[in-house]
């Protein structure tokens, strides 16, 4: 280990914050050569694929059947009000879907603040844009909102058995909106070769930059051990002819 880690005192982790706490930069160093590289590039497509999140999975509007509809004095089309809603932000307690209403008349401008509130459940996305009421107009739908990972399109959930007027939406699960890295060379004694990884990870507000570093880095090291562990229970086995056996075929004429 000694190749990888010269001496764990210097290994320092800085961080610093903006956009109100949901971008965070992280200066990781020093790192052995080419270590940059590698662990800033895995934990990037870690941190935006494999972290859980909150998303609508599915919308229901009063007096709509289908998703190419229009609603009597509202500016947008169904098309447009669930392209709306499906890029808000929640957060949601516990692993059981969560059903959220939102009732309004014109005339108005809808946002997230207009849903209802609900013990166990937080519009990340406040004052986010859903739609424009004109006088008289009246918009009552109902979204459910589930927990997942990564990006899952509808496509995915075309078997799924709903009840007509319950229109699938495409569920961005994601909670880390972007992530970038860089390495540059840093000092070690002499060496002037060992890596400086400084990581930006922005969020959408539902989980703090370094908790979604923690995560990502958990994640890896959790994979990692399986690896760890399966070629050390191989290493303990006993050592014998590990040659696949193959069975015949066919027998021969006179075994017939």
């Amino acid at each position: 280990m000694d190749y990888i880690l010269p001496d764990l005192n210097l290994l320092e982790v800085k961080s610093s914050y903006s956009d109100g706490g949901n971008t965070g930069t992280f200066i990781i160093e020093p790192l052995s050569p080419g270590y940059g590289v590698t662990i800033g590039n895995t934990l990037r497509r870690i941190l935006l694929a494999s972290l859980e999140g909150s998303a609508i999975r599915s919308v229901r509007i009063s007096g709509v059947d289908h998703e190419y509809s229009t609603i009597k004095g509202v500016k947008e089309d169904v098309v447009e009000l669930i392209l709306n809603l499906k890029l808000a932000r929640f957060s949601i307690d516990g692993n059981d879907p969560v059903k959220l209403r939102l009732s309004a008349k014109g005339p108005k401008v809808v946002t997230t603040d207009d849903f209802e509130k609900k013990a166990g459940v937080e519009v990340v996305s406040e004052k986010h844009y859903i739609a424009t009421l004109e006088k008289g107009a009246k918009l009552d739908l109902e979204v459910e909102i589930d927990k997942g990972r990564g990006y899952v399109p509808v496509e995915r959930r075309s078997d799924e058995k709903v009840p007509i007027g319950t229109i699938l939406v495409d569920s961005i699960y994601t909670p880390v909106k972007k992530v970038r890295y860089e390495v540059e060379n840093t000092r070690v004694g002499g060496m002037t070769n060992y890596n400086r990884l400084i990581l930006e990870i922005t969020t959408d507000g539902s989980i703090s930059p370094s908790k979604a570093l923690s995560i990502a880095s958990q994640i890896m090291t959790e994979h990692l051990q399986v690896i760890i562990g399966a070629c050390e229970a191989e290493e303990k086995a006993p050592k014998g002819d590990s040659k696949p056996k193959t069975k015949s075929k066919s027998k021969s004429k006179s075994q017939k």
